[in-house]
């Protein structure tokens, strides 16, 4: 017979948060295309509960495609690199939120 889920995987695994070293068990997993459900050929992140607890639960809509095309984009050079390509980034796909304040302030005048 099938030992329980919790005898299949004692390994230990790494927070990808915080850094801390922990049994799988006792770990969360994180599934960066948001869709942990979908199992088939992925491999799982994980982060301690504590970790886990703080990150935000929102629906990510296209922050990994952005940040993915982001890293393409600064080419791994520097982190002011990465920086300003993302910005030029949001704005090019979302508007410029500075300029959108802006004129709303001046709407309200």
């Amino acid at each position: 017979m099938w030992g329980s889920r919790r005898d299949r995987d004692r390994s230990a695994v790494v927070c990808i948060a915080c850094g801390e070293s922990l049994a799988r068990e006792d770990a969360r997993e994180y599934d960066k295309e948001g869709d942990r459900w979908s199992r088939r050929d992925k491999e799982f992140e994980y982060l301690c509960k504590e970790c886990y607890r703080e990150l935000s639960h929102q629906p990510r809509g296209d922050l990994e495609d952005l940040l993915a095309d982001v890293e393409a984009a600064a080419g791994g050079d520097s982190q002011e690199a990465y920086v300003a390509a993302y910005q030029h980034e949001v704005v090019r796909r979302y508007g410029d939120p500075e300029a959108d304040a802006e004129d709303t302030d001046r709407q309200s005048d």
